[in-house]
């Protein structure tokens, strides 16, 4: 059985409407789901990077899936939305506290320095207007190289007829150029009434000019990847994993060195001392007589 995911629900402050679109995700059968804070860059000034709400101050009790009988799993996602290359910061320590970073680019520059050079596990595309360019094949197979996935988002084809239109004539020119193959269909909508069930979502897909397994894929295997893609992005290309320990931590005696410090004797004196038994042993197995007669022996002499 398939895990299906949503690695898009905009977070917002209102917890009891998050927690009632949670709980919807996981009645539709969402095993998985990400919760994406969006950072608008600025030209100028600091940019600072918002901290993900722990997820014990956000839901009680996480929901049930359906058909699962286990609860959701929540992760948190950054989109950056970017108009400059400097908004994007190489290994910024901001980003180590989400499990999952997107890069929004809204020009062909940056859509280009996004699939080249950005270490990014989603590409966003704008849904709700006309893209201002064309997608090439270039940059899209090198992200497609490199691991990285596009997403499109469906919730504003339910909101309006005129998105609706911008949606299908974006996602079309995206799946064109890319053959169907690594992109991510997600919800992006912090409404409960618009998120839809994972086999809706593929058959919306196929309106992409998507294929009935590649539309199952945007929902299933190829979110799976970018969790493994953000994975092997923390952890130098999945070889090395480092984790923080406390510091007071000490390392302890072992109980060799302990018996050595009460006896006060080293190994070597042991050994000597074994050795000796074995050579009494070992005569008396040779004459296999035992002391006591070889004493009768000398007083009768």
């Amino acid at each position: 059985m398939s895990l299906f995911m949503d690695l898009n629900l905009p977070f917002t402050a209102d917890k009891k409407r998050l927690k009632t679109l949670l709980e919807t995700a996981a009645h539709l059968g969402f095993s998985t789901v990400a919760i994406n804070y969006v950072h608008k860059a600025q030209s100028k000034g600091k940019q600072e990077i918002p901290k993900p709400t722990p997820l014990d101050q956000l839901v009680d009790e996480l929901p049930i899936v359906q058909g699962r009988s286990r609860p959701i799993k929540i992760l948190n996602r950054l989109t950056i939305l970017v108009t400059d290359t400097n908004h994007y910061r190489t290994n910024a320590a901001e980003y180590k506290a989400y499990d999952i970073l997107a890069v929004h680019p809204t020009t062909e520059k940056l859509f280009h320095a996004a699939c080249m050079t950005f270490d990014v596990d989603i590409i966003c595309i704008t849904i709700t207007e006309r893209l201002p360019f064309f997608f090439k094949r270039a940059p899209i197979n090198a992200a497609r190289e490199r691991g990285v996935m596009f997403e499109v988002c469906y919730a504003a084809a339910i909101r309006d007829s005129t998105m609706r239109r911008y949606t299908l004539t974006n996602g079309l020119a995206l799946v064109e150029r890319n053959n169907g193959k690594n992109v991510i269909i997600s919800s992006g909508t912090d409404k409960a009434l618009e998120l839809r069930g994972p086999y809706d979502v593929a058959n919306l897909a196929q309106l992409f000019g998507m294929s009935e397994a590649e539309a199952k894929d945007g929902v299933s295997s190829n979110c799976r990847s970018v969790l493994l893609h953000a994975e092997t992005r923390k952890t130098a290309s999945g070889i090395i994993y480092t984790v923080k320990t406390p510091k007071d931590t000490e390392p302890k005696e072992t109980d060799t060195d302990t018996i050595s410090m009460v006896t006060d004797e080293p190994p070597s004196a042991k050994k000597r001392k074994t050795s000796a038994e074995t050579d009494t042993d070992t005569v008396s197995m040779v004459t296999d007589e035992p002391p006591s007669a070889k004493k009768q022996k000398t007083s009768a002499s």
